[in-house]
């Protein structure tokens, strides 16, 4: 399909993660976004169920505060300083998208491959911000795990894969380390 392989291939090869707390603006536009949200439902599906939706979260205020009452109403109690740091993970990056496993329970298709798809649709939209000069963080976290966040966003059996924010690095992205291929790599029989 390509005659030169080296650039698509260099950018699967460099992508690196950004903390989301060093990506600053600028951050996609509405039509990159949607170019990115496209390029994230071209992922491996069997059965062509889409087991997976996005949420774009717009109001980082009203997400803010929805972290903050699900994670007093888990941890009644908590002191203003980790509340501050509960509310400031929705101002991350430049822009905030919620990535759900959507399984689809009356489908003969395995719940694993599902759930599957949906980290395939989350690491297609990484590579589509980095395909056109952007980064991105994948975090969970408490929240990922939060039935009160997950309800106020969808319903059961969906569940929140990630939490991923976009935009641009305030400081070159470092490497981390890698596994060595050989330790993970093997032939059979």
């Amino acid at each position: 399909m390509f005659n030169d392989l080296t650039t698509p291939f260099t950018a699967l090869a460099t992508r690196r993660s950004g903390k989301p707390r060093d990506l600053v603006a600028p951050g996609p536009d509405a039509e990159q976004l949607a170019r990115i949200l496209a390029v994230a439902t071209r992922t491996p599906d069997h059965g062509k169920l889409a087991p997976w939706r996005f949420i774009v979260i717009d109001d980082r205020d009203a997400f803010a505060a929805l972290l903050r009452r699900a994670f007093l109403a888990e941890r009644p109690g908590t002191g203003d300083a980790e509340l501050a740091t509960v509310e400031q993970f929705a101002y991350q990056a430049p822009v905030l998208v919620v990535a759900l496993s959507s399984p689809k329970a009356d489908s003969p298709i395995p719940f694993w491959e599902q759930q599957l798809s949906a980290g395939a649709a989350c690491m297609n939209l990484l590579h589509a911000a980095n395909a056109i000069g952007f980064a991105g963080g994948w975090l969970t976290g408490w929240a990922a795990y939060s039935d009160a966040v997950r309800d106020a966003l969808a319903a059961p059996p969906e569940r929140i894969a990630g939490f991923l924010f976009l935009g641009t690095p305030a400081k070159e992205l470092s490497e981390r380390p890698r596994p060595d291929p050989a330790e993970v790599i093997s032939h059979w029989p």
